[in-house]
């Protein structure tokens, strides 16, 4: 079987190499796709098409793409954790500094002298003691958010001589493993605000994370403090954190996430959307992403899922599979097996998960399996989708 692959954006032809071309036809207005390649194209403007089995999103946020309708059809989306890590990582190092030393300002400063050298060295030495900042060793920085990216400024800070205080109620266990036994663990979200001298956020944006980040929080804030935005525009209440600066609450705020508002002032220090924008970066994104997209569709495997569970059964020669997508309620597998049995179909192996109210079933059965069973699987109460693969 071939399968077609819509691309959208431009994918990184490294990672497009990871869907060898006698199994995969790709190109950016193929029809009726069975799977999908995206960067930043917003898939809530359009119906996405009815054959779409999966969708591979080459970076970490998925705002863009409509999750839980796709689950909801038995979609797998895919996201690409860590692969962009430490290029938001040197971003958020170098967002500190620039921060600390009022690097920005500074230059803006020098840039606009005018003279002879002479007229430029005076203005010079009689303009630097304005733009005085601060070193970091020794003061702590709070990350909120500790998956692939927090961890690695947390860690890299550490080496920079920083205090590290650390939160996340939903770290893995792969993640603590990489965290520097030095990096602080905070009990709340209120405790990195109230110890923090320069706060850095890391979490994706949803309904609980929308304005983490607001006036109280930053009410309960050690003086001039500086915040550090590389995760999404939406965490952070921008009316709340101009309110500081303009009262001198904060320091500084620098972001990956320009407004208008945000430009206008001097205290600010807004990029234009940098953190993952590195050749390497878009290159790892790339390859992650085409690799799940090629497992789910080959062989039904979820790693990085956004809406479903991380699903990994090595095959069985000899064996057909099913790939079953059912609502996460009780006697799921009972019933799968005891269909599969009625059919006097031997199973081979098995592995069943959930995540929230969803649950993705692979299964593998000695020998052929007829059409009439698995479109009898199919029929199962609370099945969303059955492939054969």
């Amino acid at each position: 079987m071939t399968y077609r692959i819509r691309t959208m954006n431009a994918i990184s032809p490294i990672g497009l190499a990871q869907l060898p071309r006698d199994t995969f036809d790709l190109g950016t207005d193929i029809p009726e796709p069975e799977g999908i390649l995206v960067r930043s194209a917003d898939l809530h403007a359009a119906p996405v098409p009815e054959s779409v089995l999966a969708v591979a999103r080459a970076g970490a946020g998925t705002n863009n793409i409509p999750v839980a309708d796709l689950a909801a059809r038995g979609v797998p989306v895919f996201n690409t954790p860590g692969a962009n890590a430490n290029a938001v990582k040197e971003l958020v190092l170098a967002g500190m500094l620039l921060a600390a030393r009022n690097i920005v300002q500074a230059a803006d400063y020098a840039k606009h002298l005018d003279g002879d050298d002479a007229a430029v060295s005076a203005a010079v030495e009689k303009g630097k003691k304005q733009f005085a900042g601060f070193e970091l060793p020794g003061r702590t920085l709070g990350v909120i958010g500790l998956g692939a990216i927090g961890v690695q400024v947390a860690n890299s800070a550490r080496a920079l001589g920083l205090r590290v205080l650390g939160y996340d109620p939903s770290m893995s266990v792969e993640r603590a493993w990489q965290l520097s036994a030095d990096v602080e663990q905070a009990s709340s979200v209120e405790e990195v605000f109230a110890r923090a001298d320069l706060l850095t956020v890391h979490v994706p944006l949803v309904e609980s994370t929308r304005h983490l980040v607001n006036a109280e929080r930053i009410g309960t804030m050690k003086p001039a403090p500086v915040i550090l935005n590389f995760a999404r525009g939406g965490i952070v209440d921008d009316e709340a954190v101009l309110a500081a600066l303009d009262d001198g609450r904060l320091h500084a705020y620098v972001c990956d996430f320009p407004t208008v508002a945000l430009l206008g002032h001097p205290k600010v220090v807004a990029l234009p959307h940098l953190g993952a924008s590195t050749a390497e970066a878009e290159e790892n994104c790339a390859v992650m992403a085409a690799d799940q997209l090629r497992d789910y569709l080959l062989d039904g495997t979820i790693r990085n899922s956004v809406n479903f569970p991380e699903v990994v059964l090595p095959r069985s020669a000899g064996t057909t599979r099913l790939g079953i997508f059912n609502r996460n309620v009780p006697n799921m597998v009972g019933q799968i097996t005891g269909v599969l049995a009625e059919a006097g179909l031997n199973v081979a192996d098995l592995l069943n998960k959930s995540h929230g109210d969803c649950a993705y079933t692979l299964v593998d059965v000695d020998g052929e399996m007829p059409d009439a069973v698995r479109q009898q699987v199919a029929g199962i109460d609370g099945v969303i989708r059955v492939r054969q693969l």
